[in-house]
């Protein structure tokens, strides 16, 4: 009865399986490359990344401070990409969409406490959304994103081995 393949459709790792695959299938569905040049080599891996990332994103929703600021860097940069002439901007900054209440960033970088402040550092330019958090945030998202990392790897070595 319990069937090792069968996915339970509200957890994670469904929930991006089945958006990373929507959007593989309109990847696929755009116009074919012609060339094997590096350059169209390329800009396919970047939308199958951008999928990835987005598909991650979106599976979590918006709970999480670094799925909003994943979510507000790819629209940022589609935006950007559509309508380069334009001068006209969103009317959410960064910090607006990632804070989703008011108690969220409270804390002082003096209160993180001085040992760990470079490494602490380090850790804000890797998790997205990072740069705004306290340490307990930061500490809190970096476990559910390398969750969210660990799942992504798991659906992909498949791949990779085939």
């Amino acid at each position: 009865m319990n069937n090792p393949h069968h996915l339970n459709p509200t957890s994670l790792k469904s929930r991006f399986t089945t958006r990373f695959l929507r959007a593989l299938t309109k990847i696929r569905a755009q116009k074919p490359i012609s060339s094997s040049s590096p350059t169209e080599i390329f800009r396919r891996y970047r939308r199958i990344k951008v999928a990835a990332d987005k598909s991650m994103a979106y599976s979590v929703r918006s709970r999480r401070i670094w799925s909003r600021a994943m979510l507000w860097k790819l629209r940022s940069r589609s935006y950007r990409r559509q309508d380069p002439c334009s001068g006209r901007r969103s009317g959410k900054t960064n910090q607006a969409i990632m804070k989703k209440s008011s108690n969220e960033n409270t804390t002082t970088r003096r209160e993180d406490g001085v040992g760990f402040v470079e490494e602490a550092d380090e850790l804000r330019q890797l998790v997205p959304g990072g740069e705004t958090m306290n340490l307990c945030n930061l500490l809190d998202e970096t476990a559910h994103y390398i969750k969210c990392l660990t799942t992504q790897v798991q659906l992909f070595s498949p791949i990779g081995k085939g």
